[in-house]
């Protein structure tokens, strides 16, 4: 059995180190939740550090796997109570209906809109989707600005997403589920990334092509 000799009060560490290794500790806490955490989990980005490292990105693109995953599995659901729908052929496009966000009077105007195909288009991009597979083209664009586009899926239907984020904001103007096109105009709610997400869920690959038009100031492929 060992004695041992118990520590003197002048070697623990003070109540006022003590609080104040806490606060420091409690601040480095906040910082990551802000900075990482946030933007990576649920791509909530308060600060903008997240989506200069990519991490809000990452969440955003998380949090709308999960969004359709549960929207699959709720039509699951309702096909083992309820007679299937009648889907729309594969060489047939189908337009879905469009629908305004749901955002505060202040952004508006914030629409997509049915627009007729006329003018020539400024950018074309194809995209070749393998089953299960997901990508994602964004405009960038200003307030207020429009664009004008069309989207049709050669071999097969995909689920989409029509939505836009920036400025610390996010809006989802127009979704669909197994649709073989849509065509309409976006007119930006704020400034920020405007765009589309899509995925396949068929069991072959399909080939989609995005033709654009308007007042966005570039286009890329985010995914």
């Amino acid at each position: 059995m060992y004695n041992s000799k118990p520590p003197s009060p002048s070697d623990l560490p003070s109540s006022r180190k003590l609080i104040g290794s806490t606060f420091v500790a409690a601040v480095a806490a906040v910082v990551l939740l802000t900075t990482v955490v946030l933007p990576a989990e649920y791509g909530i980005d308060p600060t903008g550090v997240g989506r200069v490292l990519w991490l809000t990105e990452m969440g955003e693109i998380k949090m709308r796997l999960a969004a359709e995953a549960a929207a699959d599995a709720k039509a699951a659901t309702s096909a083992n109570v309820a007679p299937t729908a009648q889907l729309p052929a594969a060489n047939s496009p189908a337009i879905v209906p469009t629908a305004t966000a749901s955002v505060p009077a202040a952004l508006e105007p914030a629409t997509v809109k049915d627009a007729p195909v006329a003018a020539q288009w400024r950018d074309e991009t194809s995209i070749t989707l393998s089953p299960g597979q997901g990508a994602e083209i964004k405009l960038r664009m200003k307030v207020g600005e429009k664009a004008q586009y069309e989207w049709i899926v050669e071999g097969g239907n995909v689920n989409h997403d029509t939505h836009g984020e920036g400025l610390g904001r996010s809006v989802s103007y127009v979704k669909g589920r197994d649709v073989s096109g849509h065509q309409g105009e976006l007119v930006a709610a704020f400034t920020g990334e405007h765009g589309w997400f899509w995925r396949n869920r068929g069991a072959a690959g399909v080939k989609l092509v995005l033709r654009t038009r308007g007042t966005y100031s570039d286009i890329q492929r985010i995914k």
